[in-house]
């Protein structure tokens, strides 16, 4: 039986729970394969970075069982700032209990809270599992009333 959301509390980590997170996030690449820097390398600039503006780190469960980091950054075309969910991570365990979806609606809340008026995702498309739960959540990967989906492109500067 599934956990009710309300008994899933999310809070917003501080530089003390750094390793915590990096051990998350270096678990979730693990996972799927992607390159990981490590988690000492990732607790040191999660110490720097979490104290500032621009990175809200969420933790759910106690132990932390999840994770979900999100970016803000200027934005010329709202008002608000760009809203980006980089990260949301439940240990494998513990999934299919609404840990996700805590985060996941925390996320939305925060953004809300400071200004932003969209959530940006990126979702890797053979990752079927994930698209699925943000478009369960009312996410979409197309403007309104476009036909086809957007895509996000990216390259290496190193």
């Amino acid at each position: 039986m599934a956990t009710p959301l309300h008994e899933h509390l999310v809070r917003q980590a501080t530089a003390a729970d750094a390793a915590v997170v990096a051990g998350l996030l270096d678990a979730f690449n693990r996972e799927f394969d992607t390159p990981s820097p490590g988690p000492h390398v990732l607790t040191a600039r999660l110490r720097r970075m979490i104290p500032g503006d621009h990175l809200v780190v969420l933790l759910t469960g106690e132990p932390a069982v999840g994770v979900a980091v999100l970016s803000f950054r200027p934005n010329v075309w709202q008002e608000g700032p760009a809203a980006i969910l980089d990260e949301l991570y439940v240990r494998p365990g513990m999934r299919g209990q609404r840990f996700g979806l805590a985060l996941l609606e925390a996320a939305c809340r925060l953004a809300r809270e400071r200004g932003a008026e969209t959530l940006e995702i990126n979702v890797d498309g053979e990752d079927t599992d994930a698209r699925r739960f943000y478009e369960a959540h009312g996410f979409a990967n197309s403007e309104p009333g476009a036909p086809e989906p957007m895509f996000y492109y990216y390259r290496d500067l190193v």
